[in-house]
C-alpha cells in the first residue's frame, strides 16, 4: 500500500485504486473521458499528516474532490472502515461532518454577504454540536483558538486581510470538530509571512486537536514542515511515496528529483541543482500502458514505453520506475 505506515496509531483513511474521470463533451460527439486519477493509493494514521504534490493537472485537487464526494469516483476510500464513495444519504451526512476542507482563495471561499460571525457558525446551523453553549460563544472560542477577536464579528469577507480570511475559514472547518482536515494550496495565494503564520497554525491545530490532515500543495518547503508522510503524483498516477526525510533527503524518482531541483533555495551561495527533462508529454498519447513520465524522464529505456511501472520497495520509499535505484 503507497502511503503511510501506522504503526500502532489507527488508520484513519485508507484509498485504495481511487480513479476519477471527466468527460469533455463536444457538439456531435459522444465526448472524451480524461482520466484525472488513475489507480491511486495511500494511507493516513489518525493525528499525522499526508501530503500531496506535483504540477497543476496531476490530479491532486481531484483526489480531494473524489473524497469529498464532489466528483464521482471508483476505488475504495475507507474513513473510520467506511468506504466514502458508497456512502448515501445519513451515513454521508454523518461522514461529511467528519471531514472539511480550508480552500487555496481565502476570499473566494468565503460568501461575501455573510459576517465572520455567520460564516462561522454557518456548521452548526447543519450540524448542530451537542454542547449547551451559544453559537455566539462557540465562535468566539474558536476564533480565539485560530488567533482572531471578537471585534472581527461583524465584519464581511471585504473587510479581512489575506491572512484574517483564511483563520476565518480555518475556523469555519474546525468548528464540527473534525477528524480530517483536507487543506487543497490553503497558503499559495498568501505573502510570504502569512504563509508561515498559517502554517505554524496548522501544525498547532493539528497537535492540539489530534487532526489528520491531507495536505496538497506545490511548495514543498511548507510539505515539509507540515507533513509527516508525502506522495508524489504525475498525470495522476502515483510516482513515489515516502516518509518526509527521506523523500526530501534521497528522492528515488527522477521526477522527484526534478520537483526538488526546481524548489529554490534560499541561501544563495548554495548552487542550484539541475535536473533536465525533455520537452514532451504522453498527456495526448497512450497513457494506458508504460510509464506517463517517460516523454519528460532522461532515465527512460524502451521498456519504459511498454510496460507500466508497479511501485516497489527502494529502502523506506515506494517508487512507481523501471531504473529507480540503478
Amino acid at each position: 500500500m503507497l502511503g503511510m505506515s501506522a504503526g500502532n496509531t489507527p488508520l484513519l483513511l485508507d484509498v485504495r485504486d481511487l480513479c476519477v474521470r471527466y468527460t469533455r463533451r463536444s457538439p456531435g460527439s459522444a465526448g472524451l473521458h480524461l482520466a484525472a486519477v488513475s489507480g491511486v493509493s495511500f494511507t493516513l494514521a489518525q493525528g499525522q499528516s499526508l501530503g500531496l504534490v506535483g504540477e497543476s493537472g496531476s490530479g491532486k485537487s481531484s483526489i480531494a474532490r473524489a473524497l469529498l464526494r464532489l466528483v464521482p469516483a471508483t476505488g475504495q476510500a475507507l474513513f473510520q472502515g467506511c468506504d466514502l464513495l458508497r456512502l448515501r444519504g445519513s451515513e454521508l451526512r454523518a461522514a461529511r461532518a467528519q471531514l472539511q476542507i480550508v480552500f487555496q482563495d481565502p476570499q473566494g471561499a468565503l460568501d461575501p454577504r455573510m459576517n465572520v460571525l455567520e460564516l462561522v457558525s454557518e456548521p452548526l446551523l447543519e450540524f448542530p454540536r451537542a454542547a449547551q453553549q451559544e453559537p455566539r460563544t462557540l465562535v468566539l472560542q474558536m476564533l480565539a483558538r485560530v488567533g482572531l477577536g471578537a471585534e472581527l464579528l461583524a465584519r464581511f469577507p471585504h473587510q479581512l486581510s489575506g491572512g484574517q480570511a483564511q483563520r476565518v475559514g480555518l475556523a469555519r472547518a474546525l468548528m464540527l470538530e473534525p477528524r480530517l482536515l483536507i487543506c487543497d494550496e490553503p497558503v499559495a495565494a498568501l505573502d510570504v509571512s502569512i504563509k508561515s503564520q498559517i502554517a505554524n497554525l496548522l501544525r498547532d491545530m493539528r497537535d492540539q486537536l489530534q487532526l489528520s490532515l491531507l495536505f496538497i500543495a506545490h511548495d514543498l518547503a511548507t510539505v515539509r514542515y507540515l507533513c509527516d508522510h508525502v506522495v508524489v503524483l504525475y498525470l495522476g498516477r502515483v510516482m513515489e511515496a515516502a516518509p518526509r526525510d527521506a523523500l526530501y533527503d534521497a528522492p528515488q524518482h527522477p521526477y522527484t528529483r526534478a520537483l526538488l531541483a526546481a524548489s529554490p533555495v534560499p541561501d544563495p551561495s548554495r548552487p542550484q541543482p539541475v535536473v533536465p527533462l525533455g520537452s514532451g508529454s504522453p498527456a495526448t498519447g497512450d497513457t494506458t500502458r508504460g510509464c506517463v513520465f517517460r516523454a519528460r524522464c532522461p532515465l527512460a529505456v524502451a521498456r519504459c514505453a511498454t510496460e507500466t511501472p508497479l511501485p516497489r520497495a527502494l529502502g523506506p520509499s515506494l517508487v512507481a520506475c523501471h531504473r529507480a535505484g540503478e
